[in-house]
């Protein structure tokens, strides 16, 4: 689902609001949600999910073109948790068969 499938959807449900209303509303949610991040703060929305800035420590890599080592400096990047509900919805509506593709290739050998 795209931003203006959401916008669409919000639209959709709420006829009283016009397209740029929702438009509006999703976009200050979504600014509101990147400004607590970047202030780091944590997001949290019952029966969805939280979300929160987890620190990735200064490590050693490698340049993979010469091979020489750099240092590869902290980050700060964001992380989603869904919440219990969402688990569960998900759970129930994901098909429990499994994918006709496989990687067993024992069927295709030759005797």
């Amino acid at each position: 689902m795209t931003r203006s499938d959401l916008v669409a959807r919000l639209g959709e449900r709420f006829t009283q609001l016009t397209h740029r209303d929702a438009e509006f509303a999703v976009k200050t949610i979504l600014d509101a949600m990147s400004d607590a991040l970047a202030r780091g703060h944590r997001i949290e929305i019952r029966g969805f999910g939280s979300f929160q800035v987890n620190r990735r420590p200064p490590r050693m890599g490698r340049n993979p073109r010469s091979g020489e080592q750099v240092v590869i400096p902290e980050k700060l990047v964001p992380h989603f948790k869904p919440g219990k509900a969402l688990r569960e919805a998900v759970d129930e509506r994901t098909p429990a068969e499994p994918s006709p593709v496989s990687n067993d290739r024992s069927d295709d050998a030759p005797a």
